[in-house]
């Protein structure tokens, strides 16, 4: 907290300075700025200091204490606060510093323990009254800005308020959006900044550089913070507004985030102001272009526009065959390459948002049409969420990294799944048309695959490879048709898929170890020695 400042005045030396030496000052919240010994060298040295408080004896030479106090009144309309002390118990005395609005009457000699709680309670209120007035302004700056901005201010509402700023009609100054970047609610850690306490932390840093007395003008613009400067306040930069912006933007402290300024073009007095905001906001579509600095000034975008168009079709193609394919290092790349281009090709904010959504929504069909679920990616809020936020394109290059890997892997993990569905469905497929004409080349090209490929997949799901499992199927059909009917051998053959019944024959009596006749024969005989089978 500000300390506030104090003048002591009493024509006792030794009072002055023990009251100096009794209280813990800067623990009771004010330091001393100046004393004075009358009131007269009071009345001058309080006009140029103009301190929170005056702590002064009644009875002085030349001016006493009351005439003091009641000529700063009359010829102040905001004067210090006042306390009185005395060695006289006057109750008339008292009764003038009532009126006067004092806020103490304290008898000598002074108690030490009083003394420092009553400067406490009033460091209170001189600090709530002193957030009050600086809320007050900052409302009345706001809607002076607004109103110049908005066309809607008259030639003397804008004379008055020039006044005030100690400009001129042909003063030159600018205007400045400062933008703080990156701290979105999906970050780890940390808190987001309420944009009041990054106003106040822009205001300090401000005051860092052109000194506590000068007016500063400060606005709130949704995500932004925006900043009249005076072109007087460039004279320690040359009068050059880059070195200021740049000299603001070291002087910001924020614990997370990066901090972005754009600065618009001189302009003429505050009648010029609204030309001077446009110019800020075309400067702002230049933002990630000068991601490096995070510092954009009007004068550099006047040369070239900003671009509005689709990356090449070529290059979105090949981004997206990565993700689906999940090639991490190539994928890589790629995203560096798209996010290069759109920094030097200059895209414009609006047009780096519409590429990244074209991605994000390919990405997404081809989750729903393997049957997936887009929104269990942890990635997806981020990618979606941005668009009204104040990202840097490092950052967002870093959550389209994110959302771009974390998909790949899940088209992966689906893809498995919908091999493993489909290798059941092979085999359900085989297990209704197995007395078919059917091989693995036939059933591979039907269900578009490739035939070697599929073989090592039924052979790695199922422990048996596709021609042995089809020929059980069939041997097993077989065996239960001889058991059951007495349809003939090559009967047999043709039901189960053998269009050759000395085939047939072969086959049987190489999985069974007997001939399908000694197979029905053994039946008959009690099949004692029977395999068992299907």
């Amino acid at each position: 907290m500000e300390l506030h400042r104090v003048i002591l005045v009493d024509d006792e030396v030794f009072t002055r300075k023990g009251l100096i030496k009794l209280i813990d000052w800067e623990a009771s919240g004010f330091q001393i700025s100046g004393e004075a010994d009358n009131g007269e060298d009071a009345l001058e040295l309080i006009r140029s200091q103009r301190p929170d408080l005056v702590i002064t004896d009644i009875r002085m030479p030349v001016l006493d204490g009351l005439g003091l106090i009641r000529q700063l009144i009359e010829e102040d309309e905001e004067p210090p606060a006042f306390v009185i002390i005395s060695g006289y118990d006057d109750f008339s005395y008292a009764q003038q510093a009532v009126r006067y609005g004092v806020h103490d009457f304290i008898l000598k000699p002074i108690d030490e323990g009083e003394f420092t709680e009553m400067l406490r309670r009033l460091s209170g209120r001189l600090q709530e009254e002193r957030e009050g007035k600086e809320r007050e302004q900052r409302l009345e700056n706001q809607a002076m800005i607004e109103s110049i901005i908005r066309n809607e201010a008259g030639e003397q509402f804008i004379s008055n308020w020039e006044a005030q700023l100690n400009l001129t009609s042909g003063d030159c100054l600018y205007y400045m959006f400062v933008e703080l970047n990156d701290l979105h609610p999906w970050r780890q850690g940390g808190e987001e900044l309420p944009l009041y306490q990054f106003m106040e932390q822009v205001e300090k840093a401000l005051q860092e550089i052109v000194g506590e007395e000068q007016p500063l003008y400060l606005h709130e613009h949704r995500s932004r913070i925006g900043v009249i400067v005076p072109e007087r306040l460039l004279k320690p930069f040359h009068n050059n507004i880059r070195s200021f912006a740049e000299a603001l933007h070291t002087r910001i402290k924020v614990w997370e985030g990066r901090v972005f300024i754009y600065a618009s073009c001189p302009v003429q007095g505050l009648a010029g102001l609204r030309r001077a905001y446009e110019s800020a906001k075309e400067a702002l579509l230049y933002k990630y272009v000068h991601d490096h600095d995070g510092i954009v000034v009007h004068s550099q975008t006047s040369e070239c526009t900003v671009q509005y168009v689709p990356v090449d079709q070529e290059l979105y193609h090949r981004l997206i065959e990565q993700i689906e394919e999940y090639r991490l290092e190539e994928l890589g790349r790629s995203i560096k390459q798209m996010f290069r281009r759109f920094q030097e090709r200059r895209y414009a904010p609006e047009a780096v948002k519409m590429n990244i959504h074209q991605c994000v929504l390919g990405v997404i069909d081809i989750i729903r049409g393997m049957d997936g679920d887009e929104r269990s990616l942890v990635s997806l809020d981020p990618i979606v969420g941005w668009h009204d936020l104040n990202l840097s394109l490092q950052e967002l290059q870093r959550l389209f990294t994110a959302f771009a890997e974390e998909s790949g892997q899940y088209i992966s993990v689906l893809r498995k799944e919908q091999q493993k569905g489909g290798i059941h469905k092979i085999r359900a497929y085989i297990e209704e048309h197995y007395h078919e004409n059917i091989s693995l080349k036939s059933i591979a090209a039907k269900f578009y695959m490739n035939p070697v490929y599929l073989g090592q997949l039924f052979r790695k799901t199922y422990g048996v490879y596709f021609n042995y499992f089809l020929l059980q199927l069939r041997i097993g059909e077989a065996k239960r048709l001889l058991r059951q009917t007495d349809m003939r051998i090559y009967e047999v053959a043709d039901r189960v898929g053998f269009s050759n019944p000395d085939y047939f024959v072969t086959q049987f009596e190489k999985l069974e170890k007997l001939t399908p006749s000694e197979y029905r024969s053994r039946l008959v005989k009690g099949g004692a020695s029977v395999r068992t089978g299907r």
